[in-house]
């Protein structure tokens, strides 16, 4: 999904609001809190994916919040867990729109030539638009994302992109927001569009400026969504060009109109691309040449757009890729798929030296899936929400079996963590790790928003 404004000229009204703080230029750095690390070291035992390859049988042990040891060798001296599933590093969303996270899935009545058709379409409208104008007056800030955050939690993300700046410029978010500030920096930025005239043109240049300084390793930017052949994308595509906006800091967002030359014009150039299929599918009934990019030598990694056109997760996307890939007649291995999700998004994203693998001195961002097929990385690939086990993000166990987390964090308590059926397994939520008073439960957040649109899309469906 694009939140590009069609015509050229900025709408106005709390929508169009919403949709502008899909940008982030210059951000100021969030308050920090404190994650709630377990009151002691602890071992996970299971099949581990590393760097260097998937082990049957390893140990991940995590100590002050980072992964101190990934070893084939049960440590002697912290409790392990014996979890029989398989683990990972946390899987990393790079192309999403979080605020309209909280809609239903959309049946498009119709397949669309581009972005700016279905946009102004009536449907649209009245299941996306008029809602959130709604709920922009009636609910809190924060609270459209905070729900969003949960829904990528319980899928296994530790890392989105597309969140609104508002989101976390007074308070650490749950999930890490890549395009925002990470590690103590705001090395990414993201436009939705290019510019159109001289609208966005200072906020283009302050980011080309950034780029040719040095300063900006990841630029997302929505290019060319639409249909091969379509002369709008293709006009967009020619002033991408012209601007200079083919950088290897770019990550180029859908390109599904691209041709197999565009592409390799863009691999040469350094670019990335992020890869949504589930939405270009069911918007467009053709997705990116994803695997003639992969050809080209072009970094791919996915993301999974927004739940009203994409999929209910970054798993779903997984087994669409997938599927289209051998489609397109460039099927790629298990292993190379969680890449996509892993330590590629990780280079992708510009955060490839703390994200995206389990190595020590890492932050412990990591995943534990129920464990059914013998090959891990086939595990991944076959895998939905309702095997995911445990979530850890900066060691702090954020989401998990009710068990293991009193286990782990010392029966912790709070108002923020909470008891939840997840697909029928008992789970425990921590929404606010440790400090800010102001940080709502997911209890709170569903009120707020199904009070004020009772329609909202549900997490655990």
């Amino acid at each position: 999904m694009a939140a590009a404004l069609s015509g050229g000229s900025p709408s106005r009204g709390p929508f169009a609001r919403a949709y502008r703080r899909g940008i982030t230029d210059e951000l100021p750095e969030p308050a920090r809190r404190t994650r709630a690390l377990p009151p002691a070291p602890f071992a996970l035992h299971g099949a581990v994916v590393t760097p260097d390859g998937a082990w049957s049988s390893g140990y991940v042990t995590v100590a002050n919040g980072v992964v101190d040891r990934v070893s084939k060798r049960r440590p002697g001296d912290v409790a392990v867990l014996e979890t029989d599933g398989v683990i990972l590093p946390g899987l990393l969303d790079l192309h999403g729109h979080p605020e309209f996270n909280v809609f239903a899935a959309w049946e498009p009545p119709k397949r669309y030539a581009n972005r700016y058709a279905w946009r102004r379409s009536a449907p649209y409208q009245a299941l996306v638009r008029d809602p959130q104008n709604i709920l922009l007056t009636q609910v809190p800030p924060k609270t459209q994302t905070r729900y969003a955050e949960v829904r990528a939690l319980v899928g296994g993300v530790t890392g989105i992109q597309g969140a609104s700046g508002a989101s976390s410029a007074t308070s650490e978010p749950l999930v890490r927001n890549l395009d925002q500030w990470a590690f103590g920096s705001h090395r990414a930025r993201a436009m939705i569009d290019l510019p159109s005239g001289s609208f966005g043109l200072p906020t283009y240049q302050r980011v080309k400026d950034r780029i040719t300084a040095g300063e900006v390793d990841a630029f997302y930017l929505h290019l060319s969504e639409g249909r091969r052949g379509d002369e709008v994308s293709a006009k967009e595509f020619r002033h991408f060009l012209d601007l200079g906006a083919a950088t290897p800091a770019t990550n180029i967002i859908h390109g599904s109109a691209l041709g197999v030359d565009d592409l390799h014009t863009v691999a040469e150039a350094g670019c990335r691309l992020v890869w949504s299929p589930q939405s270009n599918l069911r918007l467009y009934g053709e997705t990116t040449l994803a695997g003639e990019a992969l050809a080209a030598g072009m970094p791919v990694a996915l993301g999974a757009d927004w739940l009203p056109s994409g999929s209910t997760s970054l798993l779903a996307e997984l087994k669409v890729a997938r599927r289209e890939l051998a489609r397109q007649g460039h099927a790629v291995a298990a292993a190379d798929l969680v890449a996509m999700v892993t330590s590629v998004a990780a280079r992708v994203a510009g955060l490839a030296d703390h994200l995206g693998a389990l190595a020590p001195g890492r932050p412990a961002d990591l995943l534990v899936l129920e464990r059914h097929h013998a090959d891990p990385y086939e595990n991944v690939c076959l895998a939905d929400p309702s095997w995911v086990e445990l979530v850890c993000i900066g060691g702090d166990v954020t989401y998990g079996r009710a068990d293991w987390f009193d286990r782990l964090s010392g029966q912790a308590t709070g108002t923020t963590i909470e008891d939840l059926l997840a697909w029928g397994k008992p789970m425990r939520l921590d929404t606010g790790f440790q400090g800010g008073g102001d940080v709502p439960s997911l209890s709170t957040v569903r009120s707020l928003l199904t009070a004020a649109y009772p329609a909202v899309g549900p997490i655990f469906a």
